[in-house]
């Protein structure tokens, strides 16, 4: 990646938690909100904020439990929940009417977001954020609710035993990244691992996320009740997708047909990171759609 000044910190507070998000400056520009996924944070988006600062203010939020932002006290991270530290960041930033650009569970929150509040979005791409495709759907759908909570006890045990994994170097953080998402180059992996790790007191290195992120709740919104939320979106809607992801596509599955004014876009040589795997493309991509 090239040279280029970054953005500035700042925090927020959210259901008592600090949370962090970072500004690119331009605040007079129409704003322009970038939402990462799950166990991720907010530098991700460098490459994309970097090439759209011109043109838009760009926030971009570190999640409750990732990067610089406070992990919760207890072991539920709910996808309600991190749809109120978005609306409180946008209720508290003064920035509706917005366009949002989220990715993976970012994504979701994103939609849900929308969905409750259509009004203040004028624009929203979700890459990979519709989740469980309607296969997986259904076999949760069969599960019985005891099954379902002794699933997640058993899920929150196994977490809470988990020891936080080290590494003697960000080099070699940088090649477990790489590893993980093959598409990645090296400066890519490394740009990534700088900003998503912390030094111990060791001098070893530690991903930032709390792994009880990992979790899945074991109740939430149904997608019936989901789906209905995001049926109230009235923005213009891209979905993207990689052709190389294990995502279900909602142009193949259906779920597209819940929306009143989406398309999907898929994108070749792309895994589930698209705006990593393919940058140039996703922001020939954007920049038309926004």
């Amino acid at each position: 990646m090239d040279t280029f000044s970054g953005p500035t910190s700042h925090i927020y507070f959210s259901q008592r938690l600090r949370l962090h998000y970072v500004d690119w400056g331009n605040s007079e520009a129409p704003p322009l909100l970038l939402v990462h996924g799950g166990r991720d944070h907010c530098r991700n988006w460098d490459w994309a904020a970097h090439a759209l600062r011109q043109d838009y203010h760009v926030i971009a939020p570190d999640l409750r439990g990732h990067g610089d932002s406070q992990w919760i006290t207890g072991g539920t991270y709910t996808a309600t929940d991190y749809v109120y530290d978005i609306a409180q960041l946008i209720h508290q930033l003064d920035l509706e009417p917005l366009r949002i650009v989220g990715h993976s569970m970012g994504g979701n929150i994103s939609l849900r977001y929308t969905g409750l509040y259509p009004d203040k979005v004028s624009k929203l791409v979700a890459i990979e954020g519709l989740g469980p495709s309607p296969k997986m759907l259904a076999a949760i759908k069969k599960q019985e609710i005891d099954e379902g909570l002794r699933g997640w006890i058993k899920q929150l045990r196994k977490l809470s035993g988990r020891q936080t994994r080290r590494y003697a170097t960000v080099e070699e953080a940088a090649a477990r990244m790489k590893e993980a998402n093959p598409y990645l180059s090296v400066e890519q992996a490394r740009h990534l691992t700088v900003h998503g790790v912390n030094q111990n007191e060791d001098g070893t290195f530690s991903w930032k996320f709390d792994n009880y992120t990992r979790a899945f709740p074991a109740a939430g919104m149904s997608w019936e009740d989901t789906s209905t939320v995001m049926s109230r979106i009235t923005c213009p809607t891209l979905l993207v997708y990689g052709a190389e992801s294990d995502a279900s596509n909602p142009a193949e599955d259906g779920r597209v047909e819940i929306f009143q004014n989406a398309r999907v876009e898929t994108l070749e040589e792309a895994g589930h990171w698209v705006h990593h795997d393919q940058l140039d493309n996703f922001l020939g991509l954007l920049r038309d759609f926004l």
